[in-house]
């Protein structure tokens, strides 16, 4: 019931954080330079014409008046409006191309906690061994490194000169048939179907995008966990428990335990970031996700996926933390105190 009250309470929140998040995006967004009927009628339309196409989408009336009116088609119908450049609703573009992004970034992040985890641990526990030093120079790097970058000299390596993975064009080859959608992740999809052609070459196009977000994430990761273990590990408990003599295994394993809550808010805040973050990466391989789509947005004065991307985007981070807030739940016992 504690649970349930807490969840309760922070829904109350959802509405008028969306509202502010929607009010500071739109008009943002529409201080980007660009005429969006010049766009989408030429440099040679006449000024008639023009000035038709203007009253027509509304850009005629004050900023007010529109957000008003984009607020209520949302509230109302769930409407974000159309994208000129598809010609189609911004929702159903969303719903098409999101899942390609949750699908990288939640692998790049299971990756990164792979990497990082037990190499912050090991920095911990190892202060003064070639683990340590590694940690800390890989830290620096992952720090450093540009992550479109990162997946360009991985391009150039294992494409152009190895040629161990498929061209960084999209998330499937040509001539393979994509398997029916159920969750809209490729890998999850292909399985459900037997599609096994289908399912190597995702995991193919996955590869490099993940190593990718992948090593740039465990570098934060590894840091968390490094700071907050060293901290465990110089507490009273953890001094306690090696005086009772309790095994070295069993005193790291308690105080990764005691860890865990730094290392899953440093993780929600990865995730929440690469939601727009991985743009860069999502452009250097085609990857044709929701990011990609929003910057062609940003490029072609198209508002629309713009605030449909920054809406999904919103209410995906909150989803995040409050998944993150029922995970305290279930593993720090004085939030459940």
């Amino acid at each position: 019931m504690r649970v349930l009250r807490y969840i309760g309470k922070r829904m109350l929140f959802i509405g008028p954080q969306l509202f502010g998040i929607t009010l500071v995006s739109f008009f943002l967004v529409k201080l980007i330079p660009g005429d969006p009927a010049v766009m989408m009628l030429g440099p040679l339309a006449t000024e008639s014409t023009l000035a038709e196409l203007r009253t027509e989408m509304g850009f005629d009336r004050t900023l007010p008046e529109q957000f008003f009116i984009y607020i209520k088609n949302l509230v109302l119908h769930g409407d974000l409006g159309t994208s000129w450049q598809t010609t189609r609703p911004v929702t159903e573009d969303l719903f098409l191309r999101m899942p390609a992004t949750l699908e990288l970034i939640t692998l790049g992040l299971l990756l990164g906690l792979l990497i990082g985890v037990p190499l912050g641990v090991g920095a911990a526990y190892l202060k003064r061994g070639i683990v340590a030093k590694f940690s800390d120079y890989y830290g620096l790097l992952a720090g450093a490194l540009p992550d479109f970058w990162l997946g360009l000299v991985l391009i150039f390596l294992f494409y152009t000169i190895l040629g161990w993975v498929p061209a960084p064009l999209g998330r499937l080859d040509f001539f393979i048939i994509a398997p029916p959608t159920v969750t809209g992740a490729l890998l999850i999809d292909s399985l459900l179907d037997g599609n096994w052609s289908a399912f190597t070459s995702a995991a193919g196009h996955l590869l490099l995008p993940v190593i990718t977000l992948g090593l740039i994430s465990g570098g934060p990761i590894l840091k968390m966990t490094q700071s907050t273990m060293d901290r465990m590990l110089e507490s009273d408990y953890s001094r306690y428990e090696e005086m009772c003599g309790l095994p070295k295994s069993v005193i790291v394993r308690h105080a990764l335990r005691n860890s865990l809550p730094s290392v899953v808010t440093i993780v929600s805040v990865l995730y929440g970031f690469l939601i727009g973050g991985a743009v860069l990466v999502e452009i250097v391989f085609s990857w044709g996700g929701a990011g990609q789509y929003a910057v062609q947005g940003v490029l072609n004065a198209d508002i629309n996926p713009v605030l449909g991307f920054v809406f999904f985007a919103a209410v995906l981070s909150l989803i995040i933390y409050l998944i993150v807030d029922l995970i305290y739940f279930a593993i720090d016992p004085r939030v459940r105190g």
